[in-house]
This record gives C-alpha cells, sequence and structure tokens, in this order.
C-alpha cells in the first residue's frame, strides 16, 4: 500500500525544509512534501548552502518513520536512491551517488540529500541542479538544455513517491546492494577530516564506509565525519538507472 502524503508548491521559499517542518507540526499524521522553484535560505550538510541553479529542484519531506529510530542515519542513503530513481525515470538521466549523500555526473556535483530529525519526526531535503549553463567549478547540471518548469513538479513527485515506498520497505530492505552498485567513490582514495585516509572498498549494511588504511580497515559514518573527499568521477562509473 502506497503511503499517503500532501504535496505543497510554493514559487519561493526560504528553505523547504523550515517549511516542511512547519507545515508537518501542524497534521503529523501525513506525511508531506515541500517543493519550491526558487530557494533562498537553503542549507546544506554542515550547514553548508546551495547555489542555485537556473532550473533546479528545491524539495523537503517531512514524516515520521516506522524505523528503529538507530536506524534512521540510513534514511540520507535511501534519499539519496530515490533522487536518482526519480531522475532517470522522469529525466532519462543516470546518476552516481558519492558516498554518502551527493548525486554527481562525469561533469561535476549535481545535487544532494540534507536529513534532519528532531524528536519522532525525520524532515529529508533534496536539492537537484536540472539546468546550468554556466555552474562553479565542481558542480553541473543535469540536462544540457532546460527542461522546463515542469520538469521540478515531475521529479519532485517521482522523488517523493520511491523516498516512501522504500520507507515503507523497512531499513531491512533499504537498498544496500543497489547503492553500492552505484556509489562512485568505491574504488576511489579518500581522505576526510581530520587525517583520515585510504581507499573506500565497501559499503556496510548500515550505510557506512570501508575504507582501506595503512593501518588496516575502517568504516566510517556520514554523522561521525565532517567532509569525505574523493577522486574525480568518470564517466564510466555512472552506471544506468
Amino acid at each position: 500500500m502506497a503511503t499517503p502524503y500532501v504535496m505543497h508548491h510554493l514559487a519561493e521559499v526560504g528553505s523547504t525544509q523550515d517549511e516542511a517542518a512547519r507545515l508537518f507540526a501542524v497534521d503529523p499524521e501525513t506525511a508531506l512534501l515541500v517543493y519550491a522553484d526558487r530557494q533562498i535560505g537553503g542549507r546544506g550538510r554542515s550547514g553548508r548552502t546551495w547555489w542555485e541553479a537556473d532550473r533546479a529542484l528545491y524539495a523537503s519531506v517531512a514524516l515520521r518513520p516506522e524505523w528503529p529510530t538507530a536506524q534512521w542515519p540510513l534514511i540520507s542513503l535511501v534519499a539519496g536512491l530515490a533522487a536518482r530513481d526519480a531522475v532517470h525515470q522522469t529525466l532519462g538521466e543516470s546518476l552516481g551517488l558519492k558516498w554518502p549523500n551527493d548525486l554527481v555526473t562525469a561533469e561535476g556535483k549535481v545535487g544532494g540529500v540534507l536529513a534532519e530529525v528532531g524528536g519522532a519526526t525525520a524532515v529529508v531535503g533534496c536539492g537537484l541542479n536540472l539546468w546550468w549553463p554556466d555552474p562553479p567549478e565542481g558542480a553541473a547540471g543535469i540536462k544540457p538544455g532546460d527542461p522546463g518548469r515542469d520538469a521540478v513538479r515531475l521529479v519532485a513527485a517521482a522523488w517523493v513517491r520511491r523516498l516512501l515506498a522504500k520507507i515503507e520497505q523497512g531499513p531491512e530492505a533499504w537498498g544496500h546492494d543497489e547503492y553500492r552498485a552505484s556509489c562512485v567513490t568505491l574504488g576511489s582514495n579518500v581522505v576526510w577530516d581530520p587525517d583520515g585516509a585510504g581507499e573506500a572498498v565497501d559499503v556496510t549494511d548500515d550505510g557506512g564506509l570501508v575504507v582501506e588504511t595503512p593501518r588496516g580497515r575502517q568504516i566510517i559514518h556520514s554523522g561521525e565525519v565532517r567532509r569525505v573527499r574523493g577522486a574525480s568521477v568518470r564517466p564510466d562509473d555512472i552506471v544506468d538507472g
């Protein structure tokens, strides 16, 4: 049975995360999606702000997952998988996943996911650069031309449906094999703050990144590190959706 949700569209918003949390507090029994054409006060992981592409998706889903709270950190990885699925379904483009929560092409980063938890509520945000003819270094757009305003709605709807469906399946079926196959970080030399370095070789069932270091294998989790950097993404690293 598909999880019911309410969908809210705004022309402009300060932060879809904040607006989703505010609206969900009114009726916390039904999941809701807030998406906007423009976001002027968004934020990324560790408080970093989003750059604004010429055509972008800004969306957040507020919900109460029926998962053990210890497994809630997996939701950001699930949201990345759902975004990848949504882009392939609606725009016909394949994206890679850079651990833990970035979406990339060979040209650069095209999006990211942010999950924030408060009490029994999770608010999961997703930003995607649908079209960006002149992006800053390291960033890119998904489509070479403007897919149009309606594409924002289509991608948002596909993302929330896929996200809620995956969460409904439970944490045991969160999509580990799918994530691992799509993760461009694997096989790359990565460094992370403050002084970690090694080769990423696997993703654990609970979403941790397994790294071969000079001191042996180490597992790092997204909540324990501030930043992970890796090698550039090659076209062959992006598998079809």
